[in-house]
């Protein structure tokens, strides 16, 4: 069931601390030359509500950090102190042969918890859900970095609070390990950790659980991750300015399939169609491995002799002999008693391939899944016909009508190939929060705020995009839609930022009682809930101002319009 929690209850799973049946959660936090964030850090899983914990601190080498981690004298900690810098994803895989626990949790060595983190998952996975993954929302917070290493911070705000879309999480990671908990065994279906990579090392196992299960997003700030204002010294975004290295981490992390089966991905099936080996079908793999994400297997039909010259690094690769005077059709008949996947996408030498190329029919496919009929590759035309089809639905066209061309044998069995309307495209969501995103930046406020609204309608999101929509109507002029958006955005998951808007309007509105008492429920959240290591300076200060401006106008009057 893919799910949030819109609505979900609040209470203690455990009332009484540790049951004494052994740690329920183990939790993974790697450190490397970080020993000026680490205590914050680790303080705060250690004040998790929820205390059946193992805590399994790896030093991954760099600044000694061994007295940081004996000094909390907590025997739930686990200390892993290694010399040498073997890269984080070796640092997991070692953290989790040693984890115990029912459940996997993730913290960076420089990130918070809050005390609820642990608690309100655990609750989720154990009582609300059948996925087996959960995550929960977190503040991003922009800091300034020192020279001398300290952080100050200058904003924060909750930047994405996104449901679960499994077709994006195969393109790009949308859920941030600091806010993730999975079932341990899980990870006996989806591997360890690929060791060879060097960044996006969250998105290699996030996006291998997707074949496994949908994530249940929890629509309650959990947490807090930071974000230099200025140059990061984050390893993965030093990392990233390197754009060969980049590709190939991503490369890889996309062609890195977990054993099958996989009960929630059903595997693409890629033929090439040609009846020759040259150096245009060699250009076009090269294009094909860069530009597809969804998971796919590539089979090459051609005679013993060609297969034999080719030289390629692609995995997931199968190639299929053949007769050398067997013709395109009958190629792929042979290519086809070799595939697996539910699709197969039939593939045209000299077809153009660029970013989504196939993910547009599958994703259209996937979505039509009860029709007989397929979908055209984008620039497939005349001669140079190719599609995504179910393969029940080929292999009927190919065995009763054996002599026809592949795209008439599926005409002649009344299965029709079209185009995909634009309604069937993925990443509807994406495209429209891109325009609401320009609506902004051009000024154009009106437009961009009835766009979030009709998002949070039609593609979920509904919290994330009432919050995008109170602000906007805020700064249209909108007193009466921005106040009612933030009200019930607060009554369900207030914010700091959601609840100074709210604020704003009801001073605007002359309601400084109301004003005042969000503004001091603003106050209390920081206080009660955000590590002192992140409390935001600029919003304490924008909260002292404001309340200043309020009381003034209430003491004299109202005399004149905030």
């Amino acid at each position: 069931m893919m799910a949030n929690s819109f609505g979900e209850t609040t209470g203690r799973l455990y009332s009484n601390g540790t049951t004494g049946r052994g740690p329920l959660v183990s939790v993974l936090l790697p450190t490397y030359n970080r020993r000026r964030y680490l205590a914050g850090a680790l303080a705060s899983v250690l004040a998790q509500t929820h205390r059946e914990l193992q805590v399994l601190v790896i030093r991954d080498g760099g600044e000694e950090v061994a007295d940081v981690v004996r000094s909390f004298h907590d025997s739930r900690v686990v200390f892993i102190d290694r010399k040498d810098n073997r890269g984080k994803p070796r640092s997991l895989n070692e953290a989790l042969t040693r984890a115990q626990g029912k459940y996997v949790a993730y913290l960076d060595d420089d990130d918070a918890w809050y005390p609820n983190h642990v608690e309100t998952l655990v609750r989720v996975l154990e009582t609300q859900t059948d996925c087996q993954v959960a995550y929960s929302d977190l503040y991003r917070v922009y800091c300034e970095i020192r020279p001398g290493g300290e952080r100050v911070v200058r904003s924060k705000y909750v930047e994405i609070s996104r449901d679960f879309d499994r077709f994006l999480m195969l393109y790009f990671n949308h859920v941030l390990h600091v806010s993730l908990m999975h079932r341990r065994d899980l990870l006996d279906k989806t591997g360890p950790y690929t060791e060879k990579l060097n960044i996006l090392i969250d998105w290699d196992i996030t996006r291998r659980l997707a074949f496994f299960s949908d994530f249940h997003h929890v629509l309650t700030v959990t947490g807090e991750f930071y974000c230099p204002l200025n140059e990061s010294d984050r390893i993965s975004d030093v990392r990233r300015r390197d754009s060969e290295d980049y590709l190939r981490n991503v490369l890889t992390i996309r062609t890195t399939h977990p054993p099958r089966p996989w009960p929630r991905i059903d595997e693409l099936s890629i033929i090439l169609v040609t009846d020759r080996l040259d150096h245009e079908v060699g250009q076009m793999l090269m294009r094909l491995w860069r530009h597809t994400f969804y998971p796919y297997r590539l089979y090459i039909p051609l005679p013993a002799a060609d297969l034999s010259r080719l030289e390629i690094e692609m995995p997931n690769v199968v190639l299929v002999p053949v007769e050398p005077q067997s013709s395109v059709d009958e190629r792929v008949d042979v290519a086809l008693q070799r595939t697996e996947g539910k699709y197969v996408a039939l593939v045209p030498t000299g077809l153009p391939i660029e970013d989504m190329w196939v993910e547009d029919p599958t994703y259209a496919i996937i979505r039509n899944g009860q029709n007989r009929e397929g979908f055209l590759l984008e620039g497939a035309e005349g001669r140079r016909w190719g599609a995504v089809v179910k393969r029940t639905d080929l292999q009927w066209a190919r065995q009763a009508h054996p002599h026809l061309s592949v795209e008439a044998s599926l005409t002649a069995c009344g299965i029709r190939v079209r185009r995909p309307t634009p309604q069937e495209l993925p990443f509807q969501f994406d495209e429209l929060l891109r325009r609401g995103k320009l609506a902004e930046a051009d000024g154009n406020w009106p437009a961009a705020a009835d766009l979030f609204e009709q998002m949070g309608q039609r593609y979920h999101n509904e919290l994330w995009m009432r919050t995008m929509a109170a602000r906007a109507h805020f700064e249209a002029g909108h007193r009466e839609k921005a106040g009612r958006l933030s009200n019930e955005v607060n009554r369900f998951r207030p914010t700091v930022d959601t609840l100074l808007l709210e604020a704003k309007v009801r001073r605007q509105e002359r309601d400084f009682a109301g004003a005042i008492r969000l503004l001091s429920e603003a106050e209390q959240w920081l206080s009660n809930r955000v590590d002192s290591a992140f409390a935001s300076r600029e919003v304490g200060v924008q909260y002292g101002q404001t309340l200043e401006r309020v009381q003034d106008c209430n003491h004299y009057g109202h005399h004149q319009d905030q």
